[in-house]
């Protein structure tokens, strides 16, 4: 039995909840979303420029012209779909309690607050519920005795699954196992895994009472292979998770993958010393990463012109290819070929935005601070994907940078959660910090 239209509650969407998903109007079941005036102003201020965030501005408007045809926007216009509920516009001064009196400044985030109590006033019977990415914004709807809550659409319910996600460790394997994977290079999976099940491409830690090796399944031939520590362009693997890292990179049946770890456990120098190594199978190498400012401040604000804003961005990835680089001597072939790729860009270190549009056929492409993109964002880069080319993710889903995601809503996570099974998908957590005993007690202890 259908519910009454007094039983659905009301959704009151924040800006940041459109620049999040421009089709989350869409995603609330048979219930009724309000949209303050304050949104639809602030999303024309959005709808300009290259950034996802003035992508989904632009779709969203095209999508409420698109529902809207010819009605008015103050009243409730059914969304798509026969389960759908309605949508409308709300104006913001029509409430008894001013937010902006309330916390004495007149801002936007005020005027939304106003609109979601002016629609609990009109509705007194539902169940009224501002949704914002926003933390404080819903923290000042609490306040005001407003519901208020995060969106949850493509949330990651278990976020702590993912850190073990690609790895396992068995200590009951026989030595007579261990020692066929040695001579021979593989072994039956139903031999070592017996009934257990894990995901293509999971990586082992295999242990008997006497010997131990490392190994990942093989869903292309359903066997478990030996995986051998490898050095590739001058930087030899130090621990366990690197070595698989490695083996996922330069494994050409494996095209996308993502690998999670704090500051310092390499991620970015085994991604780029593994495309260096590989640049022969691609035309070019990008190594992109988002531009996150820090206190949310755009980079015009920054003194230059366009590279000189964005080259301290960029620094950290400039300062791994050095490092590669530094493993020669400067008469090495090795040495100069970085040089010459990178004049002849071959090799290109540049913001993702610039990236966006391209067609990415034929390129090894690996994308830093992954964990700074929402969803949206990390599916549009792997939908740009032609033929041989290979993604990669690299990043710390509990290192996010900024204000509206967490560790269960970034791009990073979903994509681990979402794509853990596939045979072209390999998943990598770095555990152990390599950069510095310094470091690594930084990482430990503060």
């Amino acid at each position: 039995m259908a519910k009454s239209s007094s039983q659905n509650k009301i959704f009151v969407l924040d800006t940041s909840v459109i620049l999040y998903s421009h089709d989350s109007i869409l995603h609330f079941a048979e219930h009724d979303v309000g949209l303050p005036i304050t949104v639809l102003e602030e999303l024309d201020q959005f709808k300009k420029g290259n950034d996802n965030k003035n992508y989904e501005a632009r779709e969203f408007i095209r999508l409420i012209d698109k529902l809207a045809k010819d009605q008015s926007l103050q009243e409730w216009i059914p969304l798509n779909g026969k389960t759908k509920g309605k949508f409308k516009v709300i104006m913001d001064d029509k409430s008894h309690i001013d937010a902006q009196m309330v916390f004495n400044e007149a801002t936007n985030d005020h005027r939304i607050l106003n609109a979601a109590l002016t629609i609990k006033q009109q509705e007194p019977k539902r169940k009224v519920i501002l949704v914002s990415k926003d933390i404080n914004l819903r923290l000042k709807a609490k306040s005001l005795e407003l519901h208020a809550e995060d969106y949850e659409t493509g949330k990651i319910k278990d976020v702590n699954a993912l850190i073990t996600t690609g790895k396992t460790e068995l200590n009951d394997i026989t030595s007579e196992d261990i020692d066929i994977l040695f001579k021979k290079g593989s072994i039956d999976r139903k031999k070592v895994l017996k009934r257990k099940k894990f995901p293509a491409n999971n990586y082992f830690i295999l242990k008997s009472e006497k010997n131990s090796v490392l190994a990942y399944y093989n869903p292309d031939n359903d066997l478990v292979e030996k995986v051998d520590k490898q050095t590739v362009y001058g930087i030899k693997p130090k621990n366990a998770e690197q070595t698989f890292a490695m083996h996922a990179m330069m494994d050409p049946s494996i095209k996308l993958v993502s690998i999670n770890g704090v500051a310092g456990t390499g991620k970015t120098l085994l991604a780029l010393a593994s495309a260096l190594e590989q640049r022969r199978n691609f035309k070019q190498i990008y190594l992109a990463r988002p531009i996150v400012p820090l206190s949310n401040k755009d980079i015009g604000y920054l003194p230059g012109d366009i590279k000189s804003k964005l080259n301290p961005y960029m620094e950290p990835l400039w300062d791994n290819l050095k490092f590669i680089q530094h493993q020669f001597k400067e008469s090495d072939k090795e040495f100069t070929r970085i040089t010459d790729m990178v004049n002849q860009e071959k090799l290109m270190i540049t913001p993702l935005a610039y990236i966006r549009g391209r067609s990415l056929s034929n390129i090894f492409f690996i994308v830093d601070e992954a964990q700074n993109l929402t969803p949206h964002e990390v599916k549009t880069i792997i939908t740009r994907a032609g033929e041989n080319t290979k993604i990669i993710f690299t990043g710390d889903i509990n290192q996010i940078d900024t204000p509206y995601l967490d560790s269960q809503s970034n791009g990073l996570s979903y994509l681990i959660d979402r794509i853990k099974d596939h045979p072209m998908f390999a998943h990598v957590m770095l555990e152990k910090g390599e950069r510095s005993d310094l470091a690594n007690l930084a990482n430990e202890l503060l």
